[in-house]
């Protein structure tokens, strides 16, 4: 199978940055969101991607913006991919792509719907599947979303209360393309822990490699 990529997201210093990046991770997320305990100004977040070595993708992650606050966001934080992790309408995602990640959290009343809707926006790059609004650490029935993704081609990401004890459980059921982490991998909310991001990552390895 393919390698599992990893995101760890609401990185706010060096130091966390640094573990991501000596971990493995692919990508790192920055919370753009001022009500999030892991808020980082975009002007800080942009300092921090500018440290990044290649082939580590820097991702904004923001929530219900109009595509004029997105375009001053994106104008402050210049990253290649953004999180759209709220309820934006299709013609709000279509103005703010491509380039798009887009999180849904899971329902089983509306997964169905959701997943038909972002698959078909060629703006959408990717969809994460949230257990939650983003960031609560809320883990879902993986089994039960196994059959919703028969039909979906876009490539998905999984969130929602992943940690180093169950994401080889996780990536084992749903095999996704990617697997996302925050509080999981903190010592409390909006502070990263070295080991943990480590930890996070190296059974992220250790399950692609059964």
């Amino acid at each position: 199978m393919a390698r599992t990529r990893i995101k760890i997201c609401g990185l706010r210093d060096v130091d966390a940055l640094a573990a991501a990046v000596e971990s493995g991770a692919d990508a790192v997320g920055f919370m753009l969101v001022p009500e999030s305990p892991r808020y980082i100004e975009p002007e800080a977040a942009t300092e921090l991607m500018y440290m990044l070595p290649p082939f580590v993708t820097p991702v904004g992650v923001v929530r219900n913006l109009t595509v004029d606050q997105f375009c001053e966001i994106e104008q402050r934080f210049p990253a290649p991919i953004m999180q759209l992790h709220g309820t934006e309408p299709e013609k709000t995602v279509i103005s703010c792509g491509p380039g798009i990640i887009k999180a849904i959290t899971y329902n089983p009343e509306t997964i169905d719907t959701d997943l038909a809707r972002w698959n078909q926006l060629e703006e959408v790059d990717a969809i994460l599947i949230d257990g939650s609004a983003g960031g609560e650490g809320v883990a879902f029935d993986w089994s039960a979303l196994v059959p919703k993704l028969e039909h979906v081609e876009k490539p998905i990401i999984l969130a929602g209360g992943l940690t180093s004890e169950n994401v080889a459980e996780a990536i084992r059921t749903i095999r996704p393309y990617a697997v996302d982490v925050s509080s999981g991998v903190e010592s409390s909310p909006g502070v990263k822990d070295p080991a943990r991001i480590e930890a996070f990552c190296r059974a992220v390895a250790t399950a692609d490699a059964r």
